[in-house]
């Protein structure tokens, strides 16, 4: 009952087409929002920001971005992991080669050089689709784990092709408690989240769904196909580097290319179909069950007392794992985002059967 639209009247245009149209909406994200910026950093151990938290807020990004580019426009690519690197160690060399950097300029300009990246291995987009596509992006995923090993430019001639970044501040305020992380990683979360939610509802975002919908459809009506997903590939890949940035400056603080591997890339690929493709909260949902599940699974013996050998509780994870992932892909293709959004939908209406 407490879920209804009843007298909420819109009055204006701008109230009609706000972000959260429905007040109980609006509130349940203030409340989240406090929760997480205020709550959760004063009672949450150490321990959950640095394996759980941390990991799902970056992860969230990548996803977010990720899901622009599959959910929203179509287009399917298996070079996330790619892309993340090339953010990751782009920044890393505007921060060692520049001096006096500031950390957020160069997380955002290694968002800029993931763009370049991604819209050069988007143009293959504009002629091939489906799995050719996918092999093609797949491409960029190999190409730049050689860049990082065989070009010594790329890790400020590190031998190895390992690196590591320490001492991150912002305006003066260091960036290394595992609360400060958090906090720093949730700004960038809410910001980019609140700009891929407008992109989406505007025309740009109108576009990409049409492409995604029936390509020839959409330029007969006038879209342009090479730019809707260039677009898409720009935004999704600008969203993905500043994550990976993300992931190798604030969780990893030191990484190799092994951090940005093709299994990267699946995971982020299962995180977008699981958690719905084609929607943002969908993302969110996605990386939930990819980070915390693993880590229940892999604690519920012992939180249950059950003697169990630790490599055979690990390939059980995997196996439970996989088989919660092909069970929950039956049951609802469409990710936790439509269970969750049928559920809305059922609150609308209830206690009425219709």
């Amino acid at each position: 009952m407490l879920y209804r639209e009843n007298g909420q009247f819109k009055t204006s245009y701008r109230a009609d087409q706000a972000v959260f149209p429905v007040a109980q909406d609006r509130i349940a994200i203030a409340a989240l929002l406090l929760l997480a910026a205020v709550v959760v950093p004063l009672a949450a151990p150490e321990y959950l920001f640095r394996a759980i938290l941390i990991p799902f807020l970056i992860l969230s990004l990548a996803a977010l971005g990720l899901n622009i580019l599959v959910g929203y426009c179509g287009q399917i690519s298996l070079g996330t992991g790619a892309f993340m690197a090339v953010g990751a160690y782009a920044a890393y060399n505007f921060q060692a080669r520049i001096e006096g950097m500031p950390l957020i300029a160069s997380l955002l300009l290694g968002g800029l050089s993931a763009t370049v990246v991604g819209v050069l291995f988007g143009i293959p987009s504009l002629r091939i689709k489906g799995l050719y596509l996918a092999v093609a992006t797949l491409a960029a995923q190999f190409f730049v784990d050689w860049a990082c090993l065989r070009l010594p430019w790329v890790t400020n001639n590190s031998s190895s092709g390992s690196v590591s970044v320490a001492g991150l501040e912002v305006l003066g305020m260091p960036i290394e408690s595992p609360v400060a992380k958090y906090l720093f990683c949730l700004g960038f979360l809410v910001v980019f989240a609140l700009l891929a939610k407008n992109l989406v509802r505007g025309a740009i975002g109108r576009e990409w769904m049409a492409i995604r919908d029936m390509d020839v459809a959409a330029a007969v009506i006038g879209i342009r196909p090479v730019y809707a997903k260039l677009s898409a590939f720009a935004v999704s890949s600008f969203i993905v580097g500043v994550a990976g940035a993300l992931w190798a400056f604030v969780h990893l603080g030191s990484w190799e290319p092994a951090a940005f591997n093709v299994d990267r890339s699946f995971q982020l690929l299962f995180m977008v179909i699981i958690g719905g493709l084609g929607s943002i909260m969908g993302s969110f949902f996605g990386a939930a069950f990819i980070v915390v599940l693993p880590i229940v699974l892999d604690s519920l013996p012992y939180w249950f007392g059950i003697p169990i050998d630790t490599a055979l509780a690990s390939h059980l994870t995997f196996m439970i794992f996989g088989a919660l992932i092909v069970f929950f892909l039956i049951v609802e293709p469409h990710g936790i985002a439509r269970l969750w959004s049928t559920a809305k939908e059922k609150l609308r209406l209830w206690p009425f059967p219709h």
